[in-house]
C-alpha cells in the first residue's frame, strides 16, 4: 500500500517486525509487580511470594520517582551523585534494574506496584482503554469517565494484607492523591498522610518507618516525569529536578531508622520524540491508519486500537505496514499468548485490550492532534517496551 508524504513519514519498505521479538517485561522475577511482595514475603505477610527475592527488613520504605528510567539515571551522574552511588558501577553500588510492564505507564505501572498483580490481572492495561460495558474508552489515570474502581480491580493491595498481618502500613504523598479512584484500588491500605513539600513527604516517610517495629511505607514524586513530558529529558527542566531527586532520595536515606531498607524506583522511563513527520504519525490525518478503527486508546507509545466489527485483521495489516520495523504490532491474542501483559489475562480484561496493539520500536510515536491535543504536544513520551522506557531502578539503602 502506498504512503504519502503528505500524511506522515516519508515512503519506505521495510520488513514488518516480529511481535515475538519484543523484549517482554520480567513478569514473576524482576517487574514492578514482583517488588512489594517480594518485601511483603521478606516480613512474614501471609499467602504472599515473589519470585523477586530481596534480603528481609522489619522496616522497608519504597520510594517512587515518576519517569526516572534506569538509562536516564545511569546517564546522569552529575546531576544525581547520591543515586549514581547506589548503581553497580559505583563502589560498593548493588543496584539493578527492573521492567515496568507493559504497557510502560503510570496507571498500569502504579496498579503493578500496590497490588502486586500483573496488568493482565489487575486490568488497567494501558493510559486509555475500552470499558466494554460503555464501549467508550477510559482514561485510568484520571479514571474517566467513572465506573466503580472496585469492581475494575478487584484485588487487594500488599498495603491491605500487610496492615492485616500487623504490619504499620501507609502511604506518603501529595494530599489532592488521597481521595482518587486509583489510590483506592492500587495504593490503598493502613493510613494515607498527605503532605504537600517534597521535603515533608522524606521526613515523615522516615518517621513513619520508624513509628513501629514493622513497617512498609511508601512515598512518591512526580514532578520528574511532568518536566520530561512538557520539555523532554534532554532539557535542563529535567536535569535540574533529578537534581532535587537526589537530593530528596539522600534527605530521606539519611534519617531511616535502625533495621531499615529503602528501595528507590520508578514507573517507567521516557524518550524525546522529535516534533517533526518522520518521527509522529498523526492517526487523526492518516486515512490508513485511521480506516477500520473504532477507537484509538492508549498513548502515543503503545497505541491499543478498537476495530468496527470485521475489520480487525485489515487494521492489524496496514498498521504492520505502515509502522514497519518501528514497531511491534501484534493481535490481541497474539499479544497476550506472548505474555505482553502477564502470564495471566483475566477473563474480564480481555476486552479491554485492543483488538490491535502496537507498541513503538523505534524513536517514533502515534499521535492522534485533534482528539488528542495536549497529549500530542507532549515533548517526552513513554509507554512501550524498549529498555529506555521499560527499564527502571531498584535502588537498595539498608541501616
Amino acid at each position: 500500500m502506498a504512503r504519502f508524504p503528505a500524511q506522515g513519514p516519508a515512503p519506505y519498505d521495510p520488513v514488518p517486525l516480529d511481535p515475538r521479538t519484543a523484549p517482554v517485561p520480567r513478569y514473576g522475577e524482576a517487574s514492578l509487580a514482583d517488588l512489594l511482595p517480594a518485601v511483603a514475603e521478606g516480613q512474614g505477610v501471609p499467602g504472599v511470594t515473589s519470585g523477586l527475592k530481596l534480603q528481609p527488613a522489619d522496616r522497608v520504605c519504597v520510594f517512587l520517582v515518576d519517569g526516572m528510567g534506569w538509562e536516564l539515571l545511569a546517564s546522569h551522574p552529575d546531576e544525581a551523585p547520591f543515586l549514581t552511588s547506589l548503581l553497580p558501577t559505583s563502589r560498593g553500588g548493588t543496584g539493578e534494574p527492573i521492567t515496568a510492564g507493559f504497557p510502560s505507564t503510570t496507571a498500569t505501572s502504579l496498579a503493578s506496584v500496590g497490588t502486586g498483580q500483573v496488568p493482565g490481572a489487575h486490568g488497567l492495561p494501558g493510559y486509555t482503554v475500552l470499558d466494554p460495558a460503555t464501549g467508550e474508552l477510559m482514561n485510568q489515570l484520571r479514571w474517566q469517565p467513572w465506573t466503580d474502581p472496585y469492581l475494575w480491580q478487584p484485588y487487594p493491595t500488599v498495603f491491605q494484607l500487610a496492615d492485616a498481618a500487623g504490619i504499620a502500613a501507609c502511604q506518603v504523598t501529595a494530599p489532592h492523591f488521597e481521595h482518587t479512584p486509583l489510590t483506592k484500588i492500587a495504593l490503598s491500605g493502613g493510613a494515607f498522610h498527605g503532605r504537600l513539600s517534597a521535603e515533608e513527604r522524606m521526613d515523615f516517610a522516615a518517621d513513619r518507618l520508624g513509628s513501629a517495629d514493622r513497617s512498609l511505607v511508601y512515598t512518591y514524586y512526580a514532578e520528574l516525569d511532568g518536566n520530561g513530558h512538557r520539555y523532554g529529558v534532554d532539557s535542563d527542566a529535567w536535569r535540574g529536578q533529578l537534581m532535587y531527586v537526589d537530593r530528596l532520595a539522600q534527605r530521606l536515606a539519611e534519617q531511616l531508622p535502625p533495621r531499615s531498607a529503602l528501595y528507590i524506583t520508578a514507573d517507567h522511563g521516557m524518550v524525546d520524540i522529535p516534533r517533526d513527520p518522520e518521527a509522529r504519525y498523526d492517526f487523526d490525518e492518516d486515512w490508513e491508519l485511521r480506516a477500520g478503527v473504532a477507537r484509538l486508546g492508549g498513548e502515543g507509545r503503545a497505541r491499543h486500537l478498537y476495530a468496527v466489527p470485521g475489520a480487525a485483521g485489515d487494521v492489524h495489516a496496514v498498521w504492520r505496514e505502515v509502522l514497519g520495523d518501528r514497531a511491534w504490532v501484534a493481535t490481541r491474542d497474539e499479544a497476550i499468548e506472548l505474555g505482553w501483559f502477564g502470564p495471566r489475562v483475566d477473563d474480564r480484561v480481555r476486552a479491554r485490550i485492543g483488538d490491535v496493539v502496537a507498541a513503538m520500536s523505534d524513536g517514533v510515536a502515534v499521535v492522534a492532534t485533534e482528539s488528542e491535543p495536549n497529549e500530542s504536544e507532549l515533548v517526552g513520551m513513554h509507554g512501550s517496551m524498549t529498555p529506555a522506557e521499560q527499564l527502571v531502578p531498584l535502588l537498595e539503602v539498608r541501616t
